[in-house]
């Protein structure tokens, strides 16, 4: 039998040409995770620079939408189409790529908070018991053994890191067991963040580039930082030095992989939204950085990474649309 390589994919074992709901990929569920983030950082952009707040609102249920209309063609694929869904979950680089649905319900938890307590604390329940299963279940098959280290891409961090965006949006759950589970979420994603970065980091170092269309994949290393930044903030209950140094760590790993990101010759496909998450996250750290420390050139680095956010992502939007209407996202 075949073992998967990097290169291939779940539908690679099944060629399919015409458009079908089989092959809508997991991976567009990070398209929430970045339009949440976006949201969320034109919000904070509405308290400390006085930006429109309809901004800010109107995104988050544009996100919410997405969701919604993702979650019933998954919910499509997995009724018709079980044998691609366990094709997809079981493959491993693709595999990873269902902690976007976990992480998408808890920033959708943050999303909704203003107008509903009770949908923020319920959903972020359920995006709590997710994201730990997935990592629980990403962790065990590492420790299986016989993995070849060629598979060690960046998208190995969204399932275990992903635990980093408990605290990052439950730091004011107000459950009495919320705190502990933040603790043990934060502890659990710090670890494996140093874990799999050394993993990751090795591979592209020794072994082959990447594939031109994971390419935009590399822009996952700038996540741990960021969110841990994030995270870091409300564990401790605020921002100190040590947050700063994370943001700034964060801030370097983007300038460094943005060139190789953004380069000609990359194809589009739903996988550039892997960029949009990590840049969500560090434009959010940078407005709370930039407020703690009153710094203006801060904010100048603050408002450009907002600005270079708002327009990567309408741009992912609107060529996902259009591959979406033109039926190529299903062939």
């Amino acid at each position: 039998m075949q073992t998967p390589s990097i290169h291939s994919s779940p539908s690679a074992f099944h060629p399919r040409t015409e458009a079908s709901v089989r092959n809508l990929p997991v991976n567009l569920f990070a398209s929430v995770m970045g339009l949440s983030g976006l949201a969320l950082a034109w919000r904070l952009a509405h308290g400390s620079l006085g930006a429109p707040a309809m901004i800010g609102e109107a995104i988050g249920w544009f996100a919410l939408l997405v969701f919604v209309l993702l979650s019933a063609g998954y919910l499509a694929k997995i009724a018709r189409h079980p044998d691609a869904v366990r094709a997809e979950f079981n493959h491993p680089v693709a595999g990873n790529f269902f902690g976007t649905i976990a992480i998408s319900v808890l920033l959708l938890s943050s999303v909704v908070e203003p107008h509903s307590a009770s949908a923020a604390q319920g959903l972020w329940t359920v995006g709590v018991v997710a994201t730990l299963l997935l990592c629980f279940i990403a962790v065990s098959r590492l420790l299986r053994g016989q993995v070849d280290v060629s598979l060690a891409v960046p998208a190995w961090i969204v399932p275990c890191v992903a635990t980093l965006d408990i605290p990052v949006t439950g730091g004011h759950m107000p459950m009495a067991w919320a705190a502990e589970v933040n603790l043990l979420a934060g502890a659990v994603g710090t670890v494996l963040a140093l874990v799999l970065l050394t993993l990751i980091i090795g591979r592209l170092v020794h072994r082959d580039p990447l594939p031109p269309a994971m390419a935009p994949s590399l822009m996952i290393l700038v996540a741990p930082f960021a969110v841990g930044f994030l995270a870091y903030g409300n564990l401790a209950g605020g921002i100190d030095r040590f947050a700063g140094m994370l943001f700034y760590v964060g801030l370097f790993m983007f300038a460094v992989v943005a060139p190789k990101v953004f380069r000609r010759g990359i194809p589009f496909t739903p996988g550039w939204w892997a960029i949009s998450f990590p840049m969500a996250a560090l434009a959010n750290a940078a407005l709370k950085y930039a407020e703690w420390r009153a710094s203006g050139l801060l904010w100048v680095v603050a408002i450009v990474l907002l600005g270079a956010l708002s327009l990567a992502l309408a741009v992912l939007t609107v060529r996902t649309v259009r591959i979406a209407l033109d039926g190529s996202l299903f062939r």
